[in-house]
């Protein structure tokens, strides 16, 4: 936890004056006034961290043997969706991620156009917001290139994934899992779709057929079973509009460690 202790000093040194003028208990009250002070310290958090680490400062990258002899599972172990469940039974075949909102050419790619394209392989840690960490060598098609081949409009700032995975419905009626990055992380270098881990492709607890890697951030940004990509030039309109299934549910949208 030594990361989130890390972010948390962030944090608190940007608070300044105006969080010393809420209570302590209005701290722990998700009142409008506390709400903006949190957002605006985690904007400030972001800005520090980039401008001490350089906005295309890479994680740390580890030898094969460092990887964990065991890679927990984060989140949903499998969606329960009939879509889904189609797809897994047809080893995938028929799945396709589309890519769309602010694009020139939306395209739909299937798992073997993706696995044809040049790949990054990288071996880092995920470190859970549970507090457990570990190591894997992930294998995928980096964001950016993905982006350059659809061409993003001038207006796009998100990139927003969509996933599989349905948790519990609530706000909007609508449990399905989704995921945002801003356009510096969607085309850092690390940042791939990856469709295998530890030199085989992965299982339907780690996220088959595709997932997100963003390793400069928490594992619950790491978005899972990847269904569709949309860019955005805001994602007030969705759900929650905190650009993330747990960051509409309080999660900081700014996952950086």
């Amino acid at each position: 936890m030594i990361s989130l202790t890390r972010r948390r000093l962030l944090i608190g040194s940007g608070l300044g004056a105006g969080a010393l003028a809420l209570g302590g208990c209005d701290l722990l009250e998700p009142n409008d006034q506390t709400q903006a002070v949190l957002r605006s310290a985690e904007t400030l958090t972001m800005k520090i961290q980039r401008l001490l680490q350089g906005r295309g400062a890479l994680a740390r990258e580890y030898s094969e043997a460092d990887i964990s002899p065991t890679f927990r599972v984060n989140g949903t172990s499998a969606p329960d969706i009939d879509e889904y469940a189609r797809l897994l039974e047809g080893k995938f075949v028929d799945w396709r991620l589309k890519i769309d909102g602010l694009v020139e050419r939306p395209q739909a790619f299937s798992l073997a156009e993706l696995k044809a394209l040049p790949a990054r392989t990288q071996i880092t840690r995920h470190d859970c917001v549970e507090g457990w960490s570990a190591i894997g060598k992930w294998t995928g098609v980096p964001l950016g290139g993905l982006l350059d081949r659809v061409g993003i409009k001038p207006s796009a700032r998100y990139v927003v994934f969509h996933c599989a995975d349905e948790l519990e419905k609530t706000l909007d009626g609508s449990g399905r899992y989704y995921e945002s990055v801003d356009l510096i992380d969607a085309f850092h270098p690390q940042t791939i779709l990856a469709y295998a881990m530890n030199g085989q492709d992965l299982s339907v607890g780690h996220g088959a057929p595709l997932r997100l890697r963003v390793e400069r951030q928490l594992g619950y940004k790491q978005a899972k079973y990847l269904m569709r990509i949309e860019v955005v030039d805001s994602f007030a309109s969705f759900w929650g509009g905190g650009g993330g299934y747990w960051e509409d549910r309080g999660y900081e949208w700014y996952a950086g460690i």
